[in-house]
């Protein structure tokens, strides 16, 4: 009997182009290719989503209409598929009742202990539940900490109503709040608000008495109250925009009464050998499973025995450095990835499909070895891993590589080589004359034109960390996982004006593409009302010109109730989104519909404007060539995103600015570094200062500067070990790194 595997035939998804491919099951298949060159729509669009669909299929439709929804792919025919898990880089998120100890349920078996051995003894494990009444700080309803207005924030005194002085979203002039205070006849819109007199101030901002005596009407609101309404008194699924302004105009401190703990006195003076609930909250996951092993009552071994098999392995898997009560929405991509991974390292499944996207990401090459041998454990199991990954390490580990490409968008798709790591080094391929090309350090780093300081730094594990970075040059840090990276990076954000350029996804709605984003879409209808002698808003597909049917989408959704939605094309504008009348206009023998269909790198040879060129080049130096003008931005992965917001900062960069980039080789292809450095390159070459989070080793032997963290994670590092030239960096893991 041959080998098992998973049959895939005709392949269509995205840019493939009818793939055919075996993937063995029960082994770890690694699969590479340029970035954009169609793996992600042959593992996650193609695999992943027809084993989502027909599992859910296996449920009644009120099931089905509370699980993800799954896309069918365009694909002739699979076989061989399991039940699907998909271990991707998006943040956890949640609500601030999120934590590491309730995502992976070590929770549930410490407030077990401490309702079974704790001293005194108050009750159910559910008086140990912070998102229990029966157990919840009353003052503070369990979060831990009190969120409140930063009122001195609201307002520029030196500015007047009409002149913005009210600095909160929506309310400056002519905006939706504007009225509500400048039109009133109460205030004095033209004069500065230092100049007012304090009760007029507070009026304005608190309302109540004061503001009655000023003669408001009955049911005004001031700010502060409009403001809290809206951000602070709402559901937890907050926009985007909303979590910003949340952030900016808030401030947070532990609760008074619990101290941060979330519970009521009663369960927060219960203790088990000492220690309270919070206290063992609070202790990294290392030190936490010596603490628990302490207990040997015999009545909860079984509990000891599953909560320390669990926080043994979170700690395998590199992230001993975190504690229980470490809120998830703070945690990175590569965090949320290897916390949802453990989840499933406990259970007695075979048979299963795991799908990875990169799972070494946010992993210092030191750490990489416990993610391989993760893997290789859940394969151990009966289980078939399929690893969506850009690094060596774990190509080297692979039972089979298969690479896509050989290019990107329309010059991928295509399946160029199965077999052996060893196989593929000798095979020719782009992903083998990556592997074979060694980058040097650089002899003769750039010199400093000045520094910013950073001081007495102990944001999470900084050990009052004191650093000068350089300006004008590229300064990486770097350092293994929770070595306190991030952390001086924040400090240095939160203490100088600088842009963060990070893995965040730029646009939610279904009509942002890279054309509105980088501000490319406005110079294109420039350039057809020109030609064409017609307004500009009829070259918008969400203005004048878009297709009455479907909105300017191209698509319409129906809603089948029980059943998944279907999206058919418009059948008025068969998906070109834009009326007759429009399209009948061309500029160089091309519709604005056609526009939205070239790639980046068609564009630069085809649209004749040089303002256009200009903007669309900036795509293509930051190696997105291979991406549709009107590709949704919804489509992109976080790295693709982080080089969308490189590429507006090229075009927009004037003055000297600090840029922070949180890893950008995130999602890139070996062969696709070059092209990264050379942006980073272009960006000091302009004055700018460029600070990079990375572990990628040819990054780090390209800095002008290196700042290395440690030596270990959590309350092991928050230390620089290391200021200076990369040529220079001793004795630490990211030398040794260096070195091998």
């Amino acid at each position: 009997m041959g080998e098992r595997s998973i049959r895939i035939r005709g392949a269509r998804t995205n840019n493939l182009r009818s793939v055919d491919v075996d993937v063995p099951r029960n082994r770890v298949v690694v699969f590479v290719g340029r970035s954009g060159s169609g793996k992600s729509s042959l593992v996650f669009d193609t695999i992943a989503a027809e084993a989502g669909y027909q599992l859910n299929e296996t449920f009644p439709p009120f099931t089905r209409n509370r699980l993800p929804s799954w896309s069918r792919p365009d694909v002739a025919g699979i076989d061989g598929l399991s039940p699907v898990v998909v271990i991707d880089q998006r943040r956890i998120g949640g609500n601030a009742r999120s934590t590491v100890g309730t995502i992976t349920d070590t929770w549930t078996y410490l407030r077990l202990l401490f309702s079974r051995v704790g001293t005194p003894h108050v009750g159910e494990s559910n008086r140990f539940s912070f998102n229990d009444p029966a157990g919840m700080c009353p003052t503070c309803q369990g979060l831990g900490q009190k969120v409140v207005s930063a009122v001195d924030r609201f307002l520029d005194l030196d500015r007047s109503l009409k002149d913005g002085a009210i600095l909160l979203p929506g309310f400056g002039d002519g905006r939706y709040w504007y009225a509500r205070y400048a039109d009133i006849g109460t205030f004095d819109a033209d004069t500065p608000l230092r100049d007012w007199t304090q009760q007029e101030r507070d009026a304005l901002l608190y309302g109540g008495e004061q503001a009655r005596r000023l003669g408001t009407e009955k049911n005004y609101e001031g700010i502060v109250e409009r403001f809290e309404r809206i951000h602070l008194h709402t559901s937890d699924n907050l926009s985007q925009r909303k979590q910003e302004t949340i952030a900016r105009f808030t401030r947070s401190a532990d609760c008074p009464d619990c101290g941060g703990d979330r519970l009521n006195a009663a369960s927060r003076a219960v203790t088990v050998h000492g220690h309270t609930i919070g206290a063992l909250s609070r202790m990294e996951i290392s030190e936490l499973g010596d603490e628990i092993r302490g207990v040997t009552d015999a009545t909860v071994a079984p509990v000891v025995a599953a909560l320390t098999e669990r926080l043994d392995a979170i700690d395998r898997i590199g992230l001993g450095y975190l504690h229980l009560g470490r809120a998830t929405t703070t945690l990175s991509g590569g965090e949320s990835q290897r916390i949802r991974t453990v989840r499933h390292l406990g259970n007695s499944l075979v048979e299963m499909l795991y799908v990875f996207d990169e799972p070494t990401v946010g992993l210092h090459p030191h750490d990489v070895e416990a993610m391989t041998a993760l893997l290789e454990q859940l394969r151990d199991k009966g289980n078939s891993v399929v690893v969506v990954e850009h690094d060596p390490a774990v190509m080297a580990v692979a039972d089979r590589v298969v690479e896509l490409g050989p290019g990107a968008g329309d010059r991928g798709g295509r399946l160029v080589f199965q077999g052996t790591f060893d196989e593929l080094r000798r095979a020719g391929t782009p992903t083998a004359e990556a592997l074979a090309r060694r980058r040097s350090t650089k002899d003769t780093p750039r010199t400093a034109t000045g520094a910013v300081t950073v001081t007495d730094a102990h944001r999470n594990n900084l050990r009052n960390v004191t650093v000068d970075i350089p300006t004008g040059v590229l300064t990486v840090l770097t350092g293994v996982a929770g070595s306190g990276k991030s952390s001086l990076a924040a400090e240095l954000v939160a203490r100088h004006d600088a842009v963060v350029i990070d893995q965040k996804p730029v646009g939610t709605s279904r009509r942002s593409t890279p054309v509105t984003y980088t501000g490319v879409a406005g110079p294109l209808r420039k350039l057809f009302a020109r030609h064409s002698g017609v307004p500009e808003r009829l070259f918008s597909a969400n203005s004048g010109g878009g297709c009455p049917d479907c909105g300017g989408l191209g698509t319409v959704r129906t809603d089948l109730a029980f059943m998944d939605g279907q999206e058919t094309v418009c059948e008025t504008c068969h998906g070109r989104r834009f009326t007759p009348e429009v399209l009948r206009h061309t500029v160089a023998g091309l519709s604005i519909a056609d526009v939205d269909e070239l790639t980046v790198a068609e564009a630069l040879d085809r649209i004749p404007d040089a303002d256009v060129a200009h903007r669309v080049r900036q795509l293509d130096e930051v190696g997105l060539g291979y991406l549709r003008l009107g590709q949704p931005l919804s489509t992109l992965s976080g790295g693709e995103c982080q080089r969308l917001k490189v590429a507006r900062e090229l075009r927009d960069a004037d003055r000297a600015t600090l840029y922070v980039l949180d890893e950008p080789t995130t999602g890139l292809h070996l062969s696709d570094i070059d092209t990264l450095l050379g942006v980073l390159d272009r960006l000091v070459d302009r004055g700018h200062t460029v600070v990079v989070i990375e572990h990628n080793l040819d990054i780090v032997r390209q800095a002008d500067w290196l700042i290395d963290l440690g030596p270990g994670p959590g309350r092991h590092g928050g230390r620089v070990l290391f200021q200076g030239h990369v040529t220079d960096i001793t004795g630490t893991a990211t030398a040794r790194a260096l070195a091998a």
